[in-house]
């Protein structure tokens, strides 16, 4: 038993007319953030390749990969939801770092940021009891464990490191920090 095109369009339009949940929001703002993330790592390689760091550039290039990746894993939930979406523009960058350990000390502060603000979007899914939402969510939480644990590594490593940035290179060529973040939902387009 099944339910006919009529009544499925009916529910499609009731669920668009609906007044904008919490968790939704929350959402479309988090894809401006990811979109942000990606462009604030861009410029973080872009300052590293300047600053003769191929290694580490090359690493911030990938992260960026992976935020644009998070972001178009949030519009096809939308699209698979069937939640109007826009792509938004994206917030102001920073490009230009003091030196080496400064810039990572950004980039791990703005995985907090970004784990803060996806506890918000778990929760709001829970409280609303929008399940699919939450279980979605779910695996953004997982990623940030992994984000914010690179981003301390790395830290540590560009600390111990002083002055000789080339122990941090050779650290990335032997060793591998992070994931490529592509073994979540579905992203619209698919994977970069």
């Amino acid at each position: 038993m099944g339910i006919d095109a009529g009544t499925l369009r009916a529910m499609r339009a009731k669920q668009r007319a609906a007044p904008e949940s919490n968790f939704v929001g929350l959402l479309r703002e988090q894809i401006r953030h990811e979109f942000t993330a990606n462009q604030q790592y861009v410029a973080a390689a872009v300052w590293l390749d300047a600053h003769d760091l191929p290694r580490l550039a090359a690493h911030f290039y990938r992260q960026a990969l992976e935020e644009h990746n998070h972001a178009m894993m949030m519009v096809q939930y939308m699209l698979d939801r069937n939640i109007s979406i826009q792509i938004p523009g994206v917030d102001e960058v920073r490009n230009d770092f003091a030196d080496v350990r400064e810039l990572i000390a950004t980039a791990l502060q703005q995985e907090r940021v970004v784990t803060v603000q996806i506890e918000a979007l778990f929760g709001a899914a829970r409280d609303e009891r929008d399940y699919l939402g939450e279980q979605f969510t779910s695996w953004f939480l997982k990623e940030q464990v992994e984000e914010i644990a690179s981003m301390n590594t790395l830290l540590t490593v560009t600390e111990r490191a002083g002055a000789d940035l080339f122990k941090i290179e050779e650290f990335l060529s032997r060793e591998k920090v992070g994931d490529d973040g592509t073994d979540g939902p579905p992203a619209a387009g698919g994977n970069l």
